[in-house]
């Protein structure tokens, strides 16, 4: 599903949401906060999401418990990967010189229509293109 949304929220938010309450509290209570934006989410994202939130912290998450943050999180304003976003992020990599994997994060922002992109990936306060990147974790 394809629908607007002010931010976009990178794997790491939604790993941190999901899984840091224990090992990151600080970071759980910032990430946890953002799900109450209006974000929305990509197929590479939800992928990852499952992928890591199964194996990694001090205490993964059951498979059960991860596919159930996967179907909520698909309820948000989502963007699936298609061979135009493939062509977008190729495209954002070569222009900014960053990882194909962070170009198609920022590609699927901006085809979702979210301005902010919520990442500890990606530089603070970098622009790129019509969407600009957010650490939440930084001190302000």
């Amino acid at each position: 599903m394809i629908g607007g949304a002010d931010v976009f929220l990178d794997t790491n938010i939604l790993l941190y949401a999901a899984t840091a309450r224990l090992d990151s509290p600080g970071k759980w209570e910032i990430a946890y906060g953002l799900l109450t934006t209006p974000f929305g989410t990509s197929g590479q994202v939800l992928g990852e999401f499952y992928a890591n939130a199964v194996r990694k912290g001090s205490k993964p998450l059951d498979d059960f418990e991860a596919r159930r943050w996967v179907e909520l999180l698909s309820q948000k304003p989502f963007v699936p990967v298609d061979a135009n976003l493939v062509r977008k992020a190729i495209e954002l990599k070569t222009r900014y010189q960053i990882s194909y994997w962070d170009a198609a994060i920022v590609a699927a922002a901006e085809k979702l229509g979210a301005g902010t992109l919520y990442s500890e990936d990606l530089n603070h306060g970098q622009i790129y293109g019509a969407v600009k990147v957010i650490n939440p974790f930084l001190q302000s």
